[in-house]
């Protein structure tokens, strides 16, 4: 016992010696001084206008001197924009590496500007700079000066659109037939809702749909987690897409028997609700228009199946507003763009860009949507 307390003593003097000896080597220390800032050159223009239809040519180049950090190392750049010199809510629009230039396409720069804020169709003023920094972290970070130039932008669509097709719905399982959009909502951008009648000839498999994101295309597709076979009808659950969350294409919503159902999906939640829906009370409207500013008056189409969904197909809008008018001379409008709720004598829809748009509106809801098939 005495011979292994000295051997436990001498290793532990031994340890101690040795570790005061490494922690006094700093030899392998890596340390940078403080960085100076990158310089921005400043460009040979003041104006850019940006044309959407040559979004993919080269619009601005940016070059820098790079920042010293006081070691040979790899230095990260973000080029960001703003539309105060600020850089209040400053926007990134690239990063690159080991790298003192960056040239960015129109549509880079329309994107950045409309993120930034910048009104689309008019001139104003945005702010660039470059941000140094260090590795994955982005330590030490250091900005350059910002300079400036006038620019132009067009519209920038930032939604996306979703669109239904099955058996239980009016296309059928036809992916390019008029195919119903979801609602967007004006307030957050991933909830979606359809309100309407939905089929059932009776089957395990009827009264089925799923969700596509493009009309003409299967895929990206959404649907239910559980594979077709074992998706049976459910009021609430869990979606699956093809491809975003799976290689294999998703099961199928589906009802229980027809009728008039209300479906929710949320993209950020990924989840879903189909409930049924009283539309005991709700008006039969034997014809709406569209009227305004932005187009001629013009007679919606209900659908085949449901006489309170209507649409317009590839109807021409020019900036102003619109409104849908019943047959009972009553005047719904509502007061945000591309997607909202419309209510009896409320505001003008407004349409800020000129374009073809389907044009759907819900009588039970309100709910309008303009999809632009061009932007």
């Amino acid at each position: 016992m005495k011979k292994f307390k000295n051997i436990s003593v001498f290793s532990i003097i031994g340890l101690v010696l040795l570790c005061l000896s490494s922690c006094d080597d700093t030899t392998d220390i890596y340390k940078v001084s403080t960085p100076s800032a990158p310089i921005l050159a400043d460009l040979n223009f003041s104006q850019i206008e940006l044309d959407a239809d040559n979004s993919n040519n080269p619009a601005l180049s940016l070059n820098w001197e790079e920042s010293d950090y006081g070691q040979q190392t790899s230095i990260n750049y973000a080029v960001q924009f703003a539309n105060d010199e600020a850089f209040t809510t400053p926007v990134t629009a690239s990063t690159v590496t080991g790298r003192n230039n960056l040239t960015l396409s129109t549509s880079e720069i329309n994107a950045a500007a409309g993120s930034a804020g910048l009104d689309p169709f008019s001139w104003a003023t945005l702010y660039t700079r470059v941000v140094a920094s260090l590795g994955s972290q982005n330590g030490e970070s250091t900005a350059s000066n910002a300079i400036q130039f006038d620019v132009y932008p067009y519209y920038n669509y930032v939604f996306n659109d979703y669109y239904l097709v099955g058996n239980g719905v009016a296309p059928g399982w036809n992916n390019n037939l008029n195919n119903p959009p979801l609602f967007r909502d004006a307030d957050n951008q991933n909830l979606y809702y359809y309100t309407g009648y939905f089929a059932n000839a009776g089957g395990f498999d009827e009264g089925r749909f799923k969700i596509l994101e493009s009309r003409g295309l299967w895929q990206p597709q959404w649907g239910v987690t559980p594979n077709e076979g074992d998706d049976t009808p459910a009021e609430a659950g869990d979606i699956a897409g093809n491809p975003t969350t799976q290689s294999g294409d998703p099961g199928r919503f589906g009802v229980p028997n027809a009728g008039y159902y209300q479906f929710t999906i949320d993209f950020s939640t990924k989840k879903y609700t189909l409930t049924p829906f009283d539309y005991s009370g709700a008006t039969d409207f034997s014809s709406i228009d569209i009227q305004g500013s932005s187009t001629a008056t013009t007679a919606l189409t209900p659908l085949t199946i449901d006489s309170h969904m209507w649409y317009a197909a590839a109807i021409h809008l020019t900036p102003g507003d619109i409104s849908f008018l019943t047959n009972a001379g009553s005047t719904w409008g509502g007061s945000t763009g591309f997607s909202g709720v419309a209510t009896d004598g409320g505001e003008q829809v407004p349409v800020i860009v000129e374009d073809d748009y389907d044009v759907w509106f819900n009588d039970f809801t309100g709910r309008y949507i303009l999809v632009p098939l061009n932007l």
